[in-house]
């Protein structure tokens, strides 16, 4: 699949790739990525405020970056179409991406995937990033082994240990073939 020209990241592959000090891949995969400020607030403001090594992880790494933190209006949000369950961060991702279309979207919520698809937006959850990553020989099997055993192992990191097992059993089979 070809990433169109935007790239737009919600928290959770925020957070959970800054916890595995991992945020260059997406530097690498994308070239630039950007967030709404509502997204940038809940992982680095609030993080930190919470105390989240993480948060003061990925506000370095985006000041490095210079990436572009997007302002969402409120009349962007309230026009938006979108499943009630999602909460504001997801909610302003899919209104830049809109505005920006076309955008991949970084996101792994599964409700939030799932409206990213009837949305009609291409969307990459953190395990995606380490796939492609690895698909593009960004990292070597071994790597990528580790750090999807990471995310399954770690209660910080709220994605499915299932999901986890079948995203590494399908990346065996490419690296056995």
């Amino acid at each position: 699949m070809s990433v169109p020209a935007t790239v737009i990241a919600n928290a959770g592959p925020l957070i959970a790739l800054g916890k595995l000090n991992r945020l260059q891949l997406l530097a690498d995969l994308y070239g630039v990525v950007r967030t709404p400020e509502d997204v940038y607030d809940e992982v680095v403001h609030q993080g930190l405020a919470r105390g989240e090594p993480d948060a003061r992880v990925v506000d370095r790494f985006w000041r490095r970056q210079r990436w572009p933190i997007d302002v969402v209006t409120p009349a962007a949000l309230d026009s938006l179409r979108v499943n009630a369950q999602l909460d504001r961060g997801e909610r302003a991702v899919f209104a830049l991406a809109l505005q920006l279309s076309p955008a991949l979207v970084l996101i792994d919520d599964a409700a939030a995937r799932a409206e990213a698809r009837r949305k009609g937006l291409p969307a990459h959850g953190t395990l995606g990033v380490l796939a492609r990553a690895y698909r593009q020989d960004l990292i070597a099997f071994g790597e990528v082994e580790f750090l999807v055993g990471e995310l399954a192992a770690r209660v910080d990191i709220w994605i499915s240990p299932a999901l986890c097992r079948r995203v590494l059993d399908e990346l065996r089979r490419i690296n056995v073939g």
